[in-house]
């Protein structure tokens, strides 16, 4: 679709006689504002199939030595890890029978 000259005077005398002077500048900014968006919005998803298409990058020798997931238990000395010598608490023994 090729806009020449002559198509673009025909288009905004048409938009200025519908919308009026006074709202002919807020809809233009309306309209660049869309089409920025617009723009943003397709060169994100670009960006985004050109980046999933690529292969992933090589493994290292390291990277294969390392877990899948990460260890669902906390590290021994961590303050939630019980200790290992420790007695349990006078109020958490079950009462011994008299």
């Amino acid at each position: 679709m090729n806009l020449g000259l002559p198509e673009i005077i025909v288009i905004a005398l048409v938009a200025l006689v519908v919308f009026g002077p006074s709202r002919l500048p807020e809809l233009s900014r309306a309209f660049g504002r869309g089409m920025r968006e617009f723009r943003k919005a397709v060169s994100e998803m670009e960006d985004r199939i050109e980046a999933e298409s690529q292969p992933p990058p090589p493994r290292t020798d390291a990277q294969d030595a390392l877990p899948a997931s990460p260890a669902l238990t906390p590290p021994p000395d961590s303050p939630a890890a019980p200790a290992q010598d420790a007695k349990p608490d006078a109020k958490d023994a079950a009462p011994t029978p008299e």
